[in-house]
């Protein structure tokens, strides 16, 4: 289980605005939230509330959504909604491993595997520096803006 402090794995994928790699970001801070499914009442909110403070976070940070979607879906939530930030594909599901956000959940006595919603805090050098499990949307961007900009002044 990754923690604050831990260095963060390092990750490939293809994303709305082409391929993205963690290392390369390095030297700038980093969001990364990964979030159950593109178009969903949750995640549709939690990614508005995304795009409605990035004002303040894009002086601070670079925010990537990653799920399990494919680009077509991502391409159509990110237009659907004007969500101005980047998503990226993990549809094989080896970075939600990787950050142990890929877990097994259960809803009305039935069990599945299925996208912890979380969302990691990277500084400059790749180290976690805040991060936030089972996130309740509302609130949560509130509570990153906070840790961003106490991090980031």
């Amino acid at each position: 289980m990754l923690k604050v402090g831990d260095v963060a794995p390092d990750f490939t994928l293809a994303s709305v605005r082409g391929e993205i790699t963690l290392r390369a970001l390095r030297g700038k801070m980093v969001l990364v939230y990964f979030y159950p499914k593109d178009d969903t009442s949750g995640c549709t909110r939690q990614a508005c509330d995304f795009r409605d403070h990035m004002a303040v976070l894009s002086d601070h940070v670079t925010v990537i959504g990653i799920s399990r979607d494919s680009l077509a879906k991502h391409r159509a939530f990110q237009s659907k909604y004007d969500l101005n930030f980047d998503l990226a594909s993990d549809e094989a599901g080896k970075v939600c491993e990787a950050y142990g956000v890929w877990v097994e959940k259960s809803m009305y006595g039935r069990t599945y595997f299925g996208i912890e919603r979380s969302t990691f805090l990277i500084d400059e050098a790749g180290h976690i520096i805040a991060l936030w499990r089972k996130v309740k949307v509302p609130g949560h961007v509130e509570a990153v803006l906070q840790s961003v900009s106490v991090s980031g002044s």
